[in-house]
């Protein structure tokens, strides 16, 4: 099945444990208020997952058998950063804490007998050369912390065939109100959608 040139996936979570309001999702909230700019010719679809490891599983597999998105991006909220991280890749083991329903992966795999890493296909090192957005600091991350956002970015790029990100974002706070990360979202996605196009466009 070929892409929909036209589609682009985010999704953000909901709560979990002590943090009733979830930063990803209130920034995907604004990015949707926001879409992705004027001159992009692409539908945003914006979706909220639960942090729950089957669900989680479920949708991922759905948006890409029925969306089938040119990227799908994933936005999870990293309760100690204080900037934003662009992961590089996800991992298939050591998957040991609890989710919202109180549920761990079976040996703590995400995939029996899948590669122990899959690596996006868009360069995040690139994408944090090419954005600026304020004070706010974007950085680069080969660790995306073995939780439902981990195993939700590793099972999209296996699905995706390495069309899948996942952004963290820092909780919500006076200097990074949900308005300021939802920028920030449009900023770098447009970047990355820009990286992706780069060897379509060698090509031609």
């Amino acid at each position: 099945m070929d892409p929909q040139p036209s589609c682009v996936v985010v999704t953000g979570f909901g709560p979990f444990r002590q943090h009733l309001v979830n930063s990803s999702w209130e920034a995907v909230k604004e990015l949707s208020q926001l879409g992705l700019g004027g001159d992009m010719e692409l539908e945003l679809r914006t979706l909220q997952l639960p942090v729950d490891y089957r669900e989680a599983r479920r949708r991922v597999a759905r948006i890409w058998e029925e969306l089938r998105p040119q990227l799908a991006v994933h936005v999870g909220m990293d309760a100690s950063a204080k900037a934003i991280f662009l992961e590089q890749c996800g991992k298939n083991r050591g998957y040991r804490d609890a989710d919202v329903r109180g549920f761990r992966p079976e040996g703590g795999v995400c995939l029996p007998g899948g590669p122990e890493v899959i690596a996006s296909g868009v360069s995040m090192k690139a994408v944090c050369r090419g954005v600026a957005i304020g004070d706010v600091e974007v950085a680069f991350s080969r660790d995306a912390g073995r939780y439902v956002c981990d195993y939700t970015y590793y099972l999209s790029l296996h699905h995706g065939n390495g069309h899948a990100a996942l952004i963290h974002v820092p909780p919500l706070s006076p200097r990074l109100p949900a308005s300021l990360l939802g920028k920030a979202l449009q900023v770098i996605i447009r970047e990355m959608l820009e990286e992706v196009r780069k060897p379509e466009r060698k090509a031609r």
